[in-house]
């Protein structure tokens, strides 16, 4: 199945760039790079002063895909990568990012 912007919290978010739009911190929002690696409650990213890890509940995040933009509250992501298709689909509803 291809990643599009009402599938994206289904799929595997390692190599996809991303910037974070806000964020509880003040000083993540504007950090861009490629996610490297991610936990249940974190993002990896790789920027350009080197590897920063970001709690995603306290983030929102805007993923490229291919000319597409998406922001995610990160909320929605604070689940391991592979319980996320069970626990949101019966959590949540409707598309999970804005374009």
């Amino acid at each position: 199945m291809t990643r599009t912007p009402e599938n994206l919290v289904y799929h595997e978010l390692i190599g996809l760039p991303v910037e974070v739009s806000r964020s509880t911190d003040s000083g993540r929002t504007g950090l861009r790079g490629l996610v490297v690696d991610e936990t249940r409650n974190t993002l990896v990213i790789k920027g350009d002063r080197g590897l920063k890890v970001i709690p995603k509940a306290e983030s929102w995040f805007i993923f490229h895909l291919d000319e597409k933009k998406v922001e995610v509250d990160g909320k929605i992501l604070a689940y391991r990568p592979e319980d996320r298709i069970k626990k949101i689909g019966k959590k949540i509803g409707g598309i999970y990012g804005r374009m």
